[in-house]
């Protein structure tokens, strides 16, 4: 059997804000395609699959702030439930929110 691929916020969304990605000329890079610190959380890429932890995300068509400020939004997002679903000891991962 094989093992589930586990897929990025932004393959996901299909956002296109990863770098390379087509609507980064118009909206940029997203945050959470960058951010290295975190990358493995949840056998992801980079913030791929903790992007509610990572501020200035492009979500539901606007730029979203700090995670206090996006988590409303968050716990709206099909992507941040299927990632809840596909793993057996989901957090928030409240340690990478100290900075």
């Amino acid at each position: 059997m094989r093992p589930k691929v586990k897929v990025n916020c932004w393959e996901f969304m299909s956002c296109g804000r990863h770098p390379g990605g087509k609507h980064v000329f118009e909206h940029g890079v997203c945050p959470a395609s960058l951010e290295t610190s975190v990358n493995g959380m949840n056998g992801g890429t980079n913030g791929g699959r903790c992007c509610w932890t990572i501020a200035g995300t492009f979500c539901f068509g606007e730029v979203q702030g700090t995670f206090a400020q996006k988590i409303k939004n968050c716990m709206d997002c099909s992507f941040f439930w299927s990632v809840a679903d596909e793993e057996d000891d989901f957090t928030i991962h409240l340690s990478v929110l100290r900075e």
